[in-house]
This record gives C-alpha cells, structure tokens and sequence, in this order.
C-alpha cells in the first residue's frame, strides 16, 4: 500500500452490545463456542407480527453507562452505541483521555440502517393519542439515522472528522473502511461502527416486506444459510465500535494493536438480485485484496455474510471461488452470526469484532446451528477450529444491493 508504515490503521479499541454478550469477553466466549441464542420475541407489541425469531438483547441497563440528558434524546439503537464507543475507547486506553487540547483529533463515523424507530413510534403516538403538544423536541433528531454520530461527538467532545454511513447492511464495514481512510490521511483516531435496534413493533412493520425474512418459529430453524433448510434470515439488535488510530500514535502512547484495517471495496448490484450479487461481491474481494496487497491464497478465514436465502447463499459460495481460485474451495469460511442474528449494519461490524478475537487467538468460531452444508464451502460447523491465522477477509451484502469486502490483518507487536 501507498500509505506510510505508520499511518497504517489499527484496530486498539473494541466495544460489545450483542445479544451474546455486552463485553468482550462474554461475546468472544459465547462465539467461540457457537452459542445459539436465538429466541422467540418478546418485545411488546410484536405479538401479533408475523416475525416470531430474532436477536434480543436482553440486561443491558444504558443507565449503567450513560447521563439522563442523554438517554431522554436518544433511541435505543443510539443508548447501544454509546455504551459501546465508552466500552471500545476504554478498551484503547483513551476512556478518560482530555481531548480539550487537540479537540480535532478523535473522529466519528457509523451506519444504521433502521435509525430510531422505537422512539420515534412513542413519539407518533403521543401526536395522534394526545396532540402535538405532547410530542417532544428530541423526536426531530432522535430517530435519524444520523443521531448515533452526533450524539457520541457530543458527549465525549470529539470533534475530528465525523460522518454518517447510508450504504444499506453493507455500511457497517464501510464505516471501518470510511474510518481507516481517514486516519491514513491524517486523523489521529476514528471512533467507528455500527448499532441498531429493529425490534419495536413499528421497526418490524417496515420489516415484514422483505421476502428475505425469516418468519419461522422454531429459533433451531429460523435461520440456517448455506443448508437446503435456508429460509431467509433471523434481524438482531446491538452492535459495535471500533477504535480505529494510526499505528504511530498507538505504538506511542503502549496500546495494544488488536489488528489492522488493510483493504477494503465496495460494490452495488441492486435490491434483490441476488444472482448478480456474485460478480459484485467477487469484484468487491478482489478491490479488497488489491487494496490490502493481500494474494487469495493468503485468506485464512472468511466471515461470510450469510443471507439464508438459496440463491443469495450459492451466489456468495460462487463469488468466495471467482475471486480466491481454487483457495477459495479450502478456505475455511463461518458465520457466527447464525447464533445472534444478522443485525442488519451491526452484523459486518459484529463479525469485524469476531475476526478481530480470532486472529488474536487463533481460533476460527463455528457456525451455530448449521451442520447440512449444501455449498461447495469448508463452513466451520459444530465447534471452534484452532488455525494460525494471519489475514481474515470480512463479507457483507444489503438488501438494496450494496456488498462489500473487508481485510484485515493480525496485530501484535511493532
């Protein structure tokens, strides 16, 4: 790559608001052993929808974490968010850094794909229940996509480079990648990631018409991609940040480097056209690898987006072979996801997080739940598989048609 050596964009910090776990260590260790923890919803007023399966999270107290002024604006896709940017800068050694000096210097960047839709639903409510004058001012800002990064900037005054990622599921490593641009040209860190909270009634609705959702029951059924069972896909809510810094900067002040952010590209193939979606998440991998200066034979694992729908499963399988040859027949490939859900943005950003813990330890997770493999892959099934991993290639793809590629490198030591 073009970038200076020490411009190189490392991963230091790592925040976890997952339906398995809302630390790191309680994520890793229910990954690591392919946890399922699908489960029927019981969130209220979805009783009667037809979505029965998804990926609650469940004891998370944002009043743990985060001001009353704050948790009064904001959804609770953004209470996700900024308990995990807390979590992830603490995680980086900078949790109770002074930014006043260099207000310029800490970044934001995050996607959402379904934005505030409990908060703002109450909010409607309340409008058609009781009257305008019952509606408060936070419902202008509360519910957009947006609120996540203007709500994180504010409360930790960072005030660096912030933006807001809109590129379907795919957004979530576009954000990564969006956050590694940005430190090579010269921001000192990038708080990056995403969240979301798709579980309100009103959040669901919008849901049900896509013919790729999972509407089965049975949590052991609901979501079983690369098998002749697929059905489509079980949501989640939850999430991720990342802190994303120059490698300099890290090294200097005795951070760890959890792993670098070496390639990325992005693809569109348009909503649904899952068969196309092959030459474009192909083409995505390639623009990656090119960008990393990574040879396919060099992939030691991928996380694969995993869509549960047949044809959308055959197309990525097709796609891993186009552009890794015959490397991508033997290459390991897993979808952790299958145990908490495809969070929609958070989903490539949850198995960023996952790719980040097994290149640390050496330990590619399993695929929950999934054991019939119907594709020409080598799916990790059943239990974690010890290998030296060196290089992970992350994939994603929207409903609109958006894909997009990942590598990242393992950390360590200078």
């Amino acid at each position: 790559m073009s970038e200076p050596h020490d411009r190189r964009a490392a991963v230091t910090g790592i925040g976890v608001v997952a339906p398995n776990g809302t630390t790191i260590d309680t994520f890793w260790k229910a990954t690591k052993e392919g946890l399922n923890v699908l489960d029927r919803v019981t969130r209220e007023g979805c009783e009667h929808l037809p979505l029965k399966v998804a990926g609650e999270v469940r004891g998370f107290d944002p009043a743990a974490t985060i001001e009353e002024r704050f948790l009064v604006q904001t959804d609770r896709f953004t209470h996700f968010a900024m308990a995990a940017a807390d979590f992830a800068l603490e995680d980086a050694r900078l949790g109770q850094a002074d930014t006043s000096e260099e207000p310029y210097s800490i970044g934001v960047v995050t996607a959402a794909g379904s934005g505030g839709g409990e908060f703002g639903q109450r909010e409607l409510q309340q409008l058609w229940g009781k009257g305008s004058r019952f509606v408060g001012p936070y419902q202008s800002i509360a519910w957009f996509y947006a609120a996540s990064t203007g709500q994180i900037s504010i409360r930790r005054k960072l005030k660096g480079p912030c933006s807001v990622v809109a590129s379907d599921e795919a957004g979530g490593l576009d954000a990564l990648a969006h956050a590694a641009r940005a430190v090579r040209r010269g921001t000192d860190v990038i708080v990056a990631g995403s969240t979301e909270a798709p579980l309100a009634p009103y959040s669901v609705v919008c849901q049900v018409g896509y013919q790729e959702l999972s509407t089965v029951a049975d949590p052991t059924r609901a979501y079983r991609p690369f098998t002749e069972a697929a059905c489509g896909f079980v949501p989640a809510e939850g999430g991720a940040m990342l802190v994303v810094e120059a490698e300099s900067s890290a090294r200097e002040r005795g951070a760890e480097v959890r792993a670098f952010v070496a390639g990325h590209s992005a693809t569109f193939t348009g909503a649904s056209r899952w068969t196309e979606s092959r030459d474009g998440l192909a083409q995505a991998i390639r623009g990656a690898l090119d960008e990393a200066g990574c040879a396919p034979e060099e992939v030691d694992v991928v996380f694969a987006d995993a869509l549960g729908v047949p044809e959308a499963d055959r197309a990525e399988a097709l796609a891993i072979a186009d552009a890794l040859g015959a490397h991508g027949r033997r290459v390991p490939v897993t979808a952790p996801k299958t145990g908490i859900g495809r969070g929609y943005c958070a989903a490539p950003v949850l198995d960023t997080t996952a790719a980040v813990l097994a290149l640390e330890h050496g330990v590619i997770p399993p695929t929950p739940g999934v054991f019939d493999i119907c594709h020409d892959l080598d799916l990790v099934t059943g239990r974690a598989r010890a290998a030296e991993l060196r290089t992970a290639l992350v994939l994603s793809r929207g409903l609109m048609g958006s894909n997009s590629a990942l590598v990242l490198r393992r950390g360590g030591a200078g």
